[in-house]
This record gives C-alpha cells, structure tokens and sequence, in this order.
C-alpha cells in the first residue's frame, strides 16, 4: 500500500481473498437510511491503487445489507471520476471544491435523494415615510434597456435565511439599510435556471436610512419614486405577474393586507430558524 492511502479515506480492515493478496478498505460512515458516505481525503492517488479499494468496499457494504454508496472526491482527486464512474456511480451533484457520486446497490431506480430542486430569490418592497417606493433599472438580464423601474432582487445565498438575504440585497444594490416586516407573496416556476425550479419571495422592508447609493456594476439607476408612478408603469400593466405584485404592494400600503412576519424559533434538532408566520390572525406570543 503506498503512502498515499494511509490517510483516514482509508480503512486498515482487510479483505480476504483466496490467492489474492488482502485489499483495504474505504472509510465509510453509515447514515440513517442504510447508506454509506465515504469523504475522500488524499491529496492524491491513483486508479489502479482506488479500484480495488472500492471494489473490496462494495463487496463489503452490499454483503451487509447496505442501499445507497456516496462518494465525495475532492477537486484535487477527479483523475479518479473516470473510474468511479466505471465502477457503475454517477454524477449527483458538484460544487466548487468538489464532486458528489452516488450508486444505489440493490439496483432499479432507487430512493436516494435528487439534489437541490430549487433556486431561492427575494424581492424587496420598500417604502418610506413619505408613500415612496425604492426602485431600480438594471444593467444587465432581461430588464437591461427597457427603462422598467423595479424591486430590488436577488439571490438567497446557501445557509442564508429569507429575511436576511432581503435586507443583504437592498444594502448591496442601493446601499438603504431595512429592516425585515413581511414576506407578502411568493410563486413558483419552473425551468428557470438550468432545469431548476424556482422560489420567488416578495418581502417587505422598513428603512433605517434613506440616501441612496447605488451599485454601479448591476444597475443603470436607483431612485425613490411614487407608490403610484410605480404601479402605473406599463410594464406593470401589460405582464399580470408584476401587475400582482404592484398591487399587492398598494393594499399592504393601505394597510388592508397580512404578510407573514418571520418568528425565531428551533428545530427538533436545536438549529436555529425562522417560522413565517401571519402574526395579525396568529400571536405567537400566546403560545411561549
């Protein structure tokens, strides 16, 4: 065995087989579901050191009764890909620093989890004291040129919650600190982004201060403007999606509308998280 396979990827457990030299094993951690997770660690290793590790592992887990095998490989090891991928995995998903494979042994399609299904986005409802609305024209997307005034938006970034990623976004696209109130409305979609799905939440955010700034890599302008002048755009008027939502801002304005306001709260495991609630019809307060 070569010093590259002493690290912890690597189990010193052997393999017996008959006229066979004994094999190690791949350091696998048993989850809830019958599975295996195995973290590649090594800095580097070679095929012909990896296939017999993980022929030996296979042969091991599916004697025991084991369902679905993930194998995370480092972006340093993906001269491996091509032999994981001989060995019957696939691709489930990648990030930046590395790439997950799965295999679901028992054959069939499997119960194993299909990754992340949707794209997370907000939308911020601002107002001021004086009835004004906080607007932006964008450089770039399908907004680019069109001289439409709208809500500042953005991405929910990964461990990000809803509320903060609305107050994060208002800051970086004009520079207006907020406060959350509500998430007023929310659609869904479909094949909006490489196949994904997903989730739009209009939110609404109460400012702390009113000079703007703006970005100047993604938009063309920001300005305070009139609830009214906002809604009264045509764009508003001719797409039925934003004729919604702008109106849907104008009753909230006149207070005739609930949101749901964001209450701190627990999992059953202790992590902390926010339950979004309509708090007009609902005190949570009752219930501490």
């Amino acid at each position: 065995m070569s010093s590259s396979t002493t690290s912890s990827s690597i189990k010193e457990g052997k393999v017996p087989e008959e006229g066979v030299e004994q094999v190690g094993l791949l350091d696998g951690v048993e989850d809830q579901y019958e599975g295996v997770v195995v973290e590649m660690k090594e800095s580097s290793m070679e095929p012909k050191e990896f296939v017999p590790l993980l022929r030996a592992s296979m042969s091991r887990w599916t004697q025991r009764g084991k369902k679905g095998v993930w194998i995370k490989l480092p972006i340093t090891l993906s001269n491996l890909i091509d032999s994981v991928i001989k060995e019957g995995f696939r691709f489930h998903h990648a990030e930046p620093e590395y790439l997950m494979l799965v295999k679901w042994i028992p054959g069939g399609p499997g119960t194993i989890p299909v990754n992340a299904t949707h794209r997370v986005g907000i939308g911020a409802f601002v107002m001021n004291k004086s009835g004004e609305v906080l607007l932006v024209q964008e450089k770039q997307g399908g907004f680019r040129g069109t001289g439409v005034w709208k809500l500042p938006t953005g991405v929910v970034n990964e461990g990000e919650d809803i509320c903060a990623a609305a107050i994060r976004e208002v800051k970086e696209e004009t520079g207006i600190e907020a406060e959350f109130g509500e998430i007023l409305a929310f659609r869904q979609s479909h094949k909006s982004f490489f196949t994904k799905s997903d989730l739009f939440f209009v939110c609404m955010l109460h400012p702390l201060t009113f000079d703007i700034q703006k970005q100047d890599s993604e938009l063309e302008a920001a300005q305070w403007m009139s609830l009214q002048d906002y809604i009264d755009q045509p764009y508003n008027k001719d797409h039925q999606l934003f004729k919604y939502v702008a109106e849907i801002c104008r009753t909230k304005s006149e207070g005739k509308y609930a949101g749901f306001s964001a209450v701190p709260t627990a999992t059953a495991s202790a992590k902390q998280t926010y339950l979004y609630l309509n708090n007009q019809d609902f005190s949570y307060a009752d219930y501490l």
